[in-house]
């Protein structure tokens, strides 16, 4: 299983954090990874921070009316309230809607909690609450969209990090959630530090390429690249390093 991993090097850490999801989508591709990316969720934070982190997951169901009244709220071991006290300092709270984002799955109060305790981000592919609070978190929050309706009128909590779906994507406890302004996608643990290899090299591959775009060259035969591109690209690199 993914949560037995061992934890995420400071090499793979730094590069998932500079680096573009579209990036590492082409990287998981290549490896016939497809269904990564979580469908339909956004950055609500108005800044434009990234998200790098181990997912921790919650379960939701449908509600039902004689099980989800206001008052389960008071109970510290509801898996909502639990959840949100037992996310692992550097993990990111990953919520399973159903896709549902009629109503909320946390509001501001739970996630400045989250914060607090040094959550690496929030995602949910159903709404959250106290929209423009959340916006203005230094935590990374990503959401379908923004719903008031408290999570009991639609969602019934049941589980913490257990195998979940979240916007169409399998997510498993410990796989390494990667967000940016694109979204968010999926980064299977034990795949996690040979990706970020790649992924670096192809960051910088993609800024050379860039380079020359802006300087007005074709992107013919330089992306993808020639053989010539690729003996270009390694004196630019030697240049970069002096």
């Amino acid at each position: 299983m993914s949560n037995s991993q061992p934890p995420l090097s400071e090499f793979a850490k730094e590069t998932f954090l500079f680096a573009g999801t579209a990036t590492i989508c082409t990287a998981l591709f290549k490896r016939g990874l497809y269904n990564i990316f979580i469908q339909g969720v956004n950055r609500l934070n108005n800044e434009q921070v990234r998200m790098v982190g181990p997912a921790y997951t919650l379960r939701y169901i449908p509600a039902r009316e004689d099980l989800d009244g206001i008052e389960v709220f008071k109970d510290p071991l509801h898996p909502q309230r639990h959840g949100v006290e037992s996310v692992p300092e550097g993990s990111v709270l990953v919520v399973d809607c159903r896709e549902d984002s009629t109503v909320a799955s946390a509001g501001n109060i739970l996630a400045t909690r989250l914060q607090v305790r040094g959550c690496a981000g929030l995602v949910s592919d159903g709404g959250l609450r106290d929209a423009d609070s959340m916006a203005t978190l230094d935590m990374p929050v990503f959401c379908a969209k923004p719903s008031a309706p408290t999570n009991l009128t639609k969602h019934h909590g049941l589980d913490l990090n257990v195998p979940i779906g979240c916007g169409k994507v399998p997510v498993y406890p410990g796989d390494i959630m990667v967000g940016d302004g694109d979204g968010v996608v999926v980064v299977p643990a034990e795949m996690a530090e040979e990706i970020a290899l790649e992924v670096a090299e192809m960051e910088s591959f993609e800024a050379f390429v860039l380079e020359k775009v802006q300087q007005g060259e074709t992107i013919i035969g330089l992306y993808p690249a020639n053989d010539a591109t690729m003996v270009r690209f390694k004196e630019w690199r030697t240049e970069q390093s002096k």
